[in-house]
């Protein structure tokens, strides 16, 4: 693990207090995730609603609720691809084990893809970005943790199952896109196991399959890929608030608390957990980092190296007095040049913010992001693993 690394706010900082723009979930609920569609947010409530509530960009007026997924809707994204059909579309993994492809025209979903006579909740989803291949991950069961993959186009029941790639929960699928230089259809997954893992998607033999493994010995919650200079490709944040870089073969890069790094003096930012991850396509050598504060602020941080531990921080933009309690999710529009964040709360706020093209060389970042709780589930507590649903 790092020692505590160095905080610097960038000339073009820039602080918003108040968001101009609110609304609620209309259950009244923690919100889990948020997604961009044309015109419209989605985002998704927490148990025991569990609906996807659609907004209006423009108005923020609430304009459609979907009935989401039985027992707990647990991610959320927008997909441009789905069996080489074009076109932004909504997609979501449940506890009830299946993954939904939703049509907002409808109110209800137009693909459903399931495991029937062996269904298991379902804890993340991703699709490959030609869209002929859905991977979803999930809770483990007796001694075995699942990926599944489909074809969207027969959904009735996997192409395929890999059970010995991680041994625990699995809290992460992400495919890689082309732009990463990675092999085609290049699956990320972590797991609580404390795995990070790399796979070929197309590949039917599961010892085939895995590319890498790297161990980082603690609960993952989340985990993404980088396009970086430094030859890191992939981040990775544990359910204790640490943050981890890796190569592409799964070495270690950095490993510290993303609490660590403080600023104080003129102006004070403090980390009390980290939100999430991403990269803007107009700066995509450099990974935005989202921290959050427990009264509700958030910040946009980034590292001058992640190839290198200790390696100094940078404080871009802080966005406060918009929440009360933790941020639970964060959506960066960067089309629409503004950011939307949703808390336990139940609020979703819509902030201004600071435009890719004024920022300095460490830039600002796009995010879509799976949210992941911050409370400790007392069932888990022993465990230090976190509930996030």
């Amino acid at each position: 693990m790092s020692k505590s690394s160095v905080l610097l706010e960038v000339a073009q900082f820039k602080s918003t207090q108040t968001p101009p723009r609110f609304a609620y979930l209309s259950s009244q609920s923690y919100v889990l995730a948020l997604v961009s569609l044309p015109g419209h947010y989605a985002a998704s409530a927490s148990a025991p609603a569990n609906t996807i509530d659609i907004f209006d960009k423009t108005t923020l007026q609430g304009v459609q609720t979907l009935s989401g997924h039985d027992v707990a809707t647990t991610s959320l994204h927008g997909v441009e691809n789905i069996a080489g059909i074009f076109g932004r579309s909504l997609m979501s993994s449940g506890r009830d084990g299946s993954v939904k492809i939703w049509d907002t025209r409808t109110n209800s979903y137009s693909i459903k893809m399931t495991n029937l006579g062996a269904s298991r909740a379902l804890l993340c989803c991703d699709i490959s970005p030609d869209g002929m291949t859905v991977a979803a991950g999930t809770e483990i069961q007796g001694e075995d943790a699942l990926i599944l993959y489909w074809d969207p186009r027969r959904p009735a029941a996997p192409l395929r199952t890999h059970g010995s790639t991680h041994s625990d929960d699995i809290t992460t699928m992400c495919f890689a896109h082309a732009d990463l230089g990675m092999p085609r259809n290049t699956l990320l997954s972590a797991s609580s196991d404390g795995l990070v893992s790399t796979s070929n998607a197309d590949e039917t033999d599961e010892d085939e399959a895995v590319l890498h493994v790297g161990n980082w010995g603690c609960s993952i919650s989340q985990a993404g890929w980088i396009q970086a200079s430094s030859g890191v490709k992939i981040w990775a944040a544990s359910d204790m608030e640490t943050f981890s870089t890796w190569t592409h073969e799964l070495d270690l890069c950095q490993s510290l608390d993303i609490r660590s790094p403080v600023l104080h003096g003129k102006r004070t930012w403090v980390t009390d957990y980290l939100v999430g991850c991403a990269r803007n396509p107009n700066t995509p050598d450099t990974l935005g980092v989202f921290a959050g504060s427990n009264e509700g602020d958030i910040s946009l941080l980034s590292n001058a190296n992640l190839a290198v531990p200790g390696a100094p921080w940078y404080l871009h933009n802080t966005w406060s007095l918009g929440h009360t309690g933790i941020v639970r999710s964060l959506l960066w529009d960067y089309e629409s040049n503004v950011l939307v964040t949703g808390g336990e709360d139940t609020k979703i706020n819509v902030w201004p913010s600071l435009s890719p093209e004024v920022q300095s060389d460490d830039g600002a970042m796009d995010v879509d992001l799976n949210p992941r709780k911050r409370h400790l589930d007392q069932d888990d507590a022993q465990e230090g693993k976190r509930a996030r649903w």
